[in-house]
């Protein structure tokens, strides 16, 4: 890490589907300092209906809790932030404002991740709270409307699920009339296992040597099982759950839970969780689970610090790719040395920011990727596999919007592909794919000559090359994909001037 950075102040905020959290910290002699955490129940999963919208009530108390902690982070540049949301933004229908007003309260982006990313910060955050003994854990993290199971050793994961169950969903599926019958227990439990028995013969061939269990419903549970004399030793057994559900069903109904520990705001939910550990206890043979202080908030902080430390697992996520796929390394080295000159000159007048410059370069390895499936239509072929791979590090907005360079790096620059991308960023990746489309058609004879670019000037509508004296006219190849890129361009409003 660079000198300067040893101080750097980062934030993390997670939107989860039953409570928002945020940490604040320093990065200071190797050591992560926490300097505020905030935290706020918010029930985002409770509001949101059958066709992916918001009750209105719960977005105020969302958009209200944002900007409490927006007022904390106001002075953080946008680089040093990171807010993600999860399950239940996962499910927001396309269209809705809320990611905008969102983003207008807390005053910075926030990125939808998907589930398995989830899990891989949720590890993340894990690991960095425990001795790094080497030995292979299991970790589990229940949320408000998905259940992440994360196997790994050290800070890698090695197997990792998210799975659609939570104890906001499960509550609402099983419990709905605040009834605790041993009917609906039984219900959730087998509710569980189906969900759960896809994987399960898989984690348990890898094995663990320790199972661990984070976020609010596990402490909760954790606290309950002790504090009601049902544990004895640390951690969680089965016996104990089984032991808290009895108690549970013999007090009849949600409202009228009279437990030590358990408090006002996790009481209407606590059903609803414990069903779920229930479920994975069984389906997994666990023993005994012990409780752990990081969670998604701490992954994510020091995934943050990583990129600061030019340790950006997305940059291995596409380098592993390129390789998976055999991409030729060589030429997309060239695309990506030119596309890096176009950036420098047109990024400060073309409103580019470093994420955008880094996705570039990401688009520009990976240009070629769709020729391992066919030639014919390769750039579709592309934007298909990035769609759907699974790529550590990346929100699902950033990996759409790779998988749409790609898509337009060649053929026709249509603008009705980014009908699903936010309004805001329509403009930027049209600019972004006529950087990528040149970098290409400059070096579409693949020579490993220098390109002999002499000059490349830029002002907010326009862009002028110029080339070496002659060059163009021992080119005609290059001169005629440069008019065709011109035509292209200034049907959106672009320039491209080459002599």
């Amino acid at each position: 890490m660079n000198p300067a950075d040893t101080e750097r102040v980062v934030a993390a905020v997670d939107l989860g589907s039953n409570s928002f959290h945020m940490i604040v910290a320093r990065w200071r002699a190797g050591e992560l300092i926490v300097l505020d955490r905030l935290k706020e129940t918010v029930r985002l999963a409770s509001g949101l209906d059958a066709r992916g919208h918001l009750d209105a009530a719960v977005r105020e108390r969302a958009l209200g809790c944002l900007e409490r902690f927006g007022q904390r982070l106001r002075e953080l540049p946008q680089a040093q932030v990171r807010a993600v949301g999860t399950n239940t933004l996962r499910q927001l229908r396309a269209g809705t404002r809320f990611l905008d007003e969102a983003e207008a309260a807390l005053g910075h982006p926030v990125e939808i991740i998907a589930g398995r990313e989830e899990a891989r910060l949720i590890y993340l955050g894990v690991a960095h709270t425990l001795a790094d003994d080497g030995g292979r854990r299991l970790v589990i993290d229940i949320g408000g409307g998905s259940t992440e199971l994360i196997i790994g050793e050290r800070f890698e994961p090695e197997l990792a699920e998210s799975l659609e169950m939570g104890c906001v969903r499960f509550t609402r599926e099983h419990f709905a009339r605040g009834r605790l019958s041993r009917k609906a227990f039984e219900a959730a439990r087998i509710h569980a296992g189906r969900e759960l028995q896809p994987m399960v013969a898989e984690y348990r061939a890898r094995g663990w040597q320790q199972a661990l269990g984070a976020s609010g419903t596990i402490l909760a549970l954790d606290r309950i099982v002790h504090a009601a004399g049902l544990e004895a030793a640390p951690g969680i057994s089965r016996d104990a759950l089984e032991q808290l559900r009895e108690r549970m069903i013999a007090q009849g109904r949600i409202r009228d839970l009279n437990l030590p520990d358990l408090s006002e705001d996790r009481q209407p939910v606590i059903a609803g969780g414990l069903a779920v550990l229930l479920g994975i206890f069984e389906a997994l043979k666990i023993d005994r689970l012990h409780p752990s202080d990081g969670a998604l908030r701490e992954g994510v902080v020091h995934d943050l610090l990583g990129r600061f430390r030019h340790e950006d697992v997305r940059a291995r996520t596409i380098h592993l790719l390129r390789r998976r796929f055999a991409v030729d390394a060589e030429h997309a080295a060239r695309v990506q040395a030119t596309l890096a000159h176009l950036v420098a000159a047109a990024g400060e007048p073309w409103g580019l920011s470093e994420d955008d410059a880094a996705r570039l370069d990401w688009a520009a390895e990976l240009h070629e990727i769709g020729l391992a499936l066919a030639h014919s239509k390769y750039h579709k072929h592309g934007e298909y596999i990035l769609n759907w791979a699974d790529l550590p590090g990346f929100s699902q907005p950033e990996q759409h919007e790779l998988a749409l360079l790609v898509r337009l790096h060649r053929r026709a620059l249509k603008p009705k592909l980014l009908n699903d991308v936010r309004q805001t960023r329509v403009g930027v990746l049209l600019r972004m794919a006529c950087l990528l489309r040149l970098a290409v058609v400059l070096h579409r004879p693949r020579s490993p000559d220098p390109l002999p670019l002499e000059r490349i000037e830029a002002d907010p509508g326009a862009l002028r090359l110029s080339f070496a004296p002659g060059w163009l006219d021992r080119h005609p190849l290059t001169r005629a994909d440069l008019e065709a890129e011109r035509v292209e361009w200034a049907r959106h409003g672009l320039e491209l001037e080459s002599a």
